[in-house]
Order: C-alpha cells, then structure tokens, then sequence
C-alpha cells in the first residue's frame, strides 16, 4: 500500500515514507529547477512491510509532476537504510550524478568479515555474549550488505567532502560534517525561498535528539559522543532559517533544537554515571537502564560511547578481566 505525505515548503517539497518507530515518517525533499534534485530517498520496499515505498516515492515526485527519470542529481546526508532506500528505484530510471559523502567510500569498500571481527572483538570487550553478540555482529554485517547494495558505490559520481561549496542546477550548496549520529553525515548549506536553509540528515530534528549511532560498534565507538558534541558545536556556527531534517517537521528552532540536543548528550552521561554510582559495571547493563521502552540493542552503541567518554574526561575508571570492560566510578 503506497502511503504518503507530500508537502512545500519554502522552494522544497517533502515526501514522507511511513515506518514503524517514532516519529512515524522520515522524509526526503526534491528541489525544483531545471535539475530536480533528491535529496536522500525513504525507505526500500520490503517483505516484511505493507508499505509501496517505491510507490510513496513516484506518488510524492508525480505531486510537483516529476517521476523518478526526472531526477537529475540525488544527495545523500548519510548511508543509513531509511534515506537510501529508494536509490535503486532512481537509478534504474535514470542516469542521474550521485553525490554522496565522501566517508561512505571507505565505509562500503570494507570487507564485511573484517567488519565483522571488529565489532565481535568491541562487543566482546562490552560484554557482550551468546545471542546478544551474535546479534550485534550481524546487524553490522547485514546492514553494511544492505546499504552497500542500495547506494553502490560505483554509482556514486561525487564524493562530497566537509566544507566543500558545488552546484546543483540553480542550487549552491556548502558541505558541512556533522558526525556523531552517523559518522559519515552531512547537511548541506543553501538558500531556499530567499532563506538560509539547511537540508540537516538526521541533525537538528525538532521532536528529538538522534541516537549516537555513529558507527555502531565498530572502532569509532568509543569516539561517538565527542563526534556528536562536535558536530553540535559546528553547526552552531551556521546561520540557518529553517531546518529540513529527515524525521519530524521543517523548522525554524534551529539554535533551540542544537541546544536541545546538547542537553540530551549532558544528561544521558548523567544518567550513565548514576548507574554506575548504583553498580551497574557493564555496558549491557548500562544499555537495559537507559533504554526505557526502546529495543536494547539499538541503544548499546550510545551506551558504550557514554562510558568510554566519561573514562576519557576522568569520571570513570575501567577493569579487563578475562577480556571485559567493567566500569566504576573515578
């Protein structure tokens, strides 16, 4: 069933897709001009899914008279399933220049077992066992097969790099790296409908903070928070109007929602130092206290980064033993 929210704002019409986590939709834009572009492109149509997303995407171009051969260019934000899902659909239609970040060349050019045993080791050292660990490393695995098949990196004919300035039809556009949610994002700098605008990926969204995801629970695990705090400190500096993010809706709360979501960082390692004041030693452990109603295991990366941070700022001291991390406070 092809179910979809179609909306203009301010010289960008947005297409929601609907999916089964909050806040319900996540949302790609076209820009119209003598090169429509697509900017990121909704979930993949799946078996396990009633949703036509293929259909949501041809209803969603067909409102301002496009359909997929229309596309001239498609910018990625971030490689993550639910904003290129559609890629194929695009590509099968059309010739269209691909631009996506330039850290997402090195991500899908990884050899799936190599990904594999990273995680396995980083998962191990959490403490991570049995089908729980078995888990994580195949999420890693499936999605890098999965996000890899639906942007293929040799379909990709810009790699896009932080601050780098381009052109889009009559669309000028800046690069900004804002990692920390995922390690390769970008937003992309514009102006639309006489405004700064800033098409944010999955940065700066109104309802909530996004996950500190990053890499999952690869080797930039233990990096994920400073990333984040980072990226909220470039972002900043940026002079935007309106926030296009990928869930929740158009904006103009910018430097609110930026403040917003450092508050969030600052009270999730508050919450992980509480429980480690409780006894709580593990990541795992951590993870089950700090999810309140989300699936554990989509919560354990932040987890594990919260506490690598607070051991690198000299708030928690850790112990090996037999190959696990246990944390305590300083």
């Amino acid at each position: 069933m092809s179910e979809s929210r179609t909306q203009s704002v301010a010289g960008a019409h947005r297409i929601e897709f609907e999916v089964d986590w909050p806040p319900g939709h996540v949302a790609c834009y076209v820009l119209g001009g003598s090169e429509p572009v697509l900017v990121d492109a909704g979930m993949p149509t799946d078996d396990e899914s009633d949703h036509d997303r293929e259909g949501t995407l041809r209803d969603g171009l067909a409102a301002v008279g496009l359909e997929p051969a229309d596309v001239e260019h498609l910018l990625v934000t971030h490689p993550h399933v639910d904003h290129v899902g559609q890629v194929p659909t695009v590509l099968e239609a059309a010739d269209p220049t691909v631009h996506a970040p330039a850290g997402v060349e090195e991500r899908f050019g990884r050899d799936v077992d190599t990904l594999g045993d990273r995680v396995r080791e980083n998962a191990r050292s959490a403490g991570l066992t049995g089908d729980q660990l078995a888990d994580a490393v195949e999420m890693a695995t499936k999605s890098l097969r999965r996000d890899s098949h639906l942007l293929p990196a040799d379909r990709v004919d810009h790699w896009v790099t932080d601050g780098e300035r381009f052109t889009l039809g009559e669309h000028d556009l800046r690069a900004v790296h804002a990692p920390g949610h995922q390690a390769d994002l970008l937003c992309y700098e514009l102006e639309l409908g006489g405004e700064n605008a800033l098409l944010a990926g999955d940065m700066a969204m109104e309802p909530f903070r996004g996950v500190a995801i990053h890499d999952g629970l690869d080797d930039g695990v233990f990096e994920a928070f400073e990333a984040f705090y980072d990226a909220l400190d470039r972002l900043a500096d940026l002079d935007v109007d309106r926030v296009y993010p990928g869930h929740g809706a158009v904006h103009d709360e910018f430097q609110r929602v930026l403040e917003r979501d450092r508050g969030s960082l600052d009270r999730r390692l508050e919450g992980v130092a509480d429980a480690l004041a409780d006894g709580v030693r593990t990541v795992p452990g951590v993870a089950v206290s700090i999810a309140g109603e989300r699936p554990v295991r989509y919560i354990l990366p932040e987890a594990f980064s919260a506490l690598a941070h607070l051991e690198r700022v000299g708030r928690a001291t850790v112990t090996v033993e037999d190959g696990v991390r246990y944390y305590d406070p300083a």
